[in-house]
Order: C-alpha cells, then structure tokens, then sequence
C-alpha cells in the first residue's frame, strides 16, 4: 500500500501543512475563531503525517519513541478537533444567518470565540485523556506509516472513541437549517453583511461549502471505522481498567508486508491518512484563491521587493 503513495503522500502532507496558514492572518483579523482552529489542527495533522511517512518509510524500529507519544495523541485529538471546528464554523454561519440586527458587539463576538476555544481546544484534550481508557498499550508502528495509537477493541471504545464525532457531525448536519434561515431573513442579513468589513457574501458562502465538505468527509469516514472496528477484529468484552492496560509498555511493530494482507485495514489506514491532507487541501482552495487572498498576495509580493530594495508600481502584478 505505502509504496503507492510514497513519495506522493508525504509532498502532500506538506503541502497541507504550509498552504492552510496562508489565510490564517485575515481570518484571525475577523475574529473567525472555528475557522482558526480549523487551520490549526488541519495543519498540526498534516505536519504529524509528514514526519511519521519520512521516519518510518521502509522500517518500523522504534526509533524516536518520545515522537510517537506526542503524534499518536495529535491523531487522536485531531480525529475530534476538526469536526468539532467545523461545527464551530457552521454554528457561526447560522448565527449570522439568523441575524436580528445589523451588527454584532464586541462582547457577542468575544464570547463566541471563548465558546469556539472550549469546543476546539479544551474538548478536544477531555477526548484525549479519556483514551487512556481503551488504550490497550503505548502505540503500534506501522512499516511507511508511522505510530498509531493503539486501542483495545472493547464495547466502551465506540462510545469513547467514535461518538464524539459522530456527534459534531450531526450537529453540523443540523446547523445547516442556517440555509433556511437565511432565506427566511434576507434584509437582515444582508443589512449585517453591509456593515460588517471582515465577512463579504463570498466568505460567508466559502466558508459553508468548507464545512459542508468536512461534514461529508466526517459522517461516512466515522461509519467506514466503526465498521471495519468491529468486522475486522472480535470485540472483547471489558473486564477492567488493569486487564486492559495489561502489559501496558509494550510497542507492537507491524511491516507492510503483514497489514497489506488485510485490503479492508488498508482501505482504513488510507481513508484516515489522507482525509486529513484532503480537508487541509480543500480548505486552502476554497480561501487561497479568493479575492481577499490574492489581495494579500499583491501586499506581499511588494513588501518582498521592498526589503531587498526593488521599488515596484502599482501595475506590477
């Protein structure tokens, strides 16, 4: 499997990486918190996947074992994080979209980055101690993938593991009523849009089809887990917290020569691999591209000449 994709995935990944924090300084100044934590994560996720497909291409040594603590837990935070940003996103939208009036307050919009912080940042570090849980040992290295976390296929695991998001995708799901709002309350939202410098029509509606687009990708990837969890290996029976975390310190290595005579692991490992460097990806096409980006391109490329002393005209792009 890994040979496929290598060096594909890793030039990707590190694409997915660097081009999301592009847009990141204009979407700070409009106080787009979810959007931020979006960025964040996305790009922490991508970062963790490069290094790992360098580290391990072609050996699964224990080798960097601190590394593999800190980047099985960016998987396993990240696998809630995004989705819980996308909520985020889409909850913002239908609050604009059901606008009452023509502006928000500074204390409206402080409030609902506070919100966005708990949801993205702190829920997201709740999700990763409670994996202490049905951790069944320190991490799995995977031959051309890297460490994996390593989770005791026991019943609490579904609840703990794959709920959350398949909650924070529901909830999108739900948000998207925003649409209806929206068209219920034309002339106040778009006397909020004309008053309001850091969120155009084009951002709003970019900003949707981004968290339309991680929704699709978080409800049937969430389904395709669960269910190659509990057909591909039995699902024990929880006995206790010490029987789990039975011989807790050990580090399962597998070569690709073992998984890839799995095709259906394979297809999960793929699915979860790349769907992160997918909605980094997509993210930056929606907003790397958009007017207010190649704006800031124009400002760059000036401020560029500038510091090694080019003067350039206002025609030079």
């Amino acid at each position: 499997m890994a040979n496929l994709d290598y060096p594909l995935f890793p030039i990707f990944a590190f694409f997915g990486f660097v081009l999301p924090l592009v847009p990141l300084p204009w979407h700070l100044q409009a106080w787009n918190s979810g959007t931020c934590f979006y960025i964040f994560w996305a790009s922490l996720s991508c970062l963790n996947q490069f290094v790992n497909s360098l580290i391990w291409k072609g050996n699964v040594i224990n080798s960097a074992p601190v590394w593999c603590e800190i980047s099985i837990r960016i998987t396993m935070a990240t696998t809630v994080a995004l989705p819980a940003a996308s909520f985020c996103i889409v909850r913002r939208l239908y609050g604009i979209a059901a606008i009452r009036r023509a502006s928000i307050s500074y204390a409206e919009k402080r409030r609902g980055v506070i919100i966005d912080s708990l949801i993205c940042g702190l829920l997201p570090m709740i999700y990763l101690a409670l994996q202490y849980i049905v951790q069944g040992h320190r991490f799995n290295i995977y031959e051309d993938i890297g460490c994996m976390p390593a989770l005791y296929n026991t019943i609490p695991t579904y609840f703990i593991t794959f709920s959350w998001t398949l909650l924070f995708g529901l909830g999108s799901a739900i948000y998207f009523l925003s649409l209806r709002a929206f068209a219920q309350r034309r002339l106040e939202f778009a006397q909020f849009m004309s008053t309001n410098k850091t969120l155009s029509f084009s951002r709003y509606f970019r900003l949707m089809a981004l968290a339309m687009t991680e929704m699709m990708f978080t409800l049937p990837l969430t389904i395709l887990l669960i269910w190659l969890s509990a057909t591909q290996s039995p699902v024990q029976p929880w006995i206790s917290l010490a029987n789990t975390h039975i011989d807790f310190s050990r580090v399962d290595q597998y070569p690709s020569v073992v998984y890839n005579a799995n095709p259906l692991f394979v297809l999960g490992i793929l699915f979860t691999r790349w769907a992160s460097v997918a909605c980094a990806l997509i993210f930056f096409a929606f907003f790397g591209f958009a007017e207010e980006a190649r704006r800031h391109y124009v400002l760059w490329y000036r401020a560029s000449l500038r510091f090694v002393g080019i003067k350039s005209s206002d025609t030079a792009m």
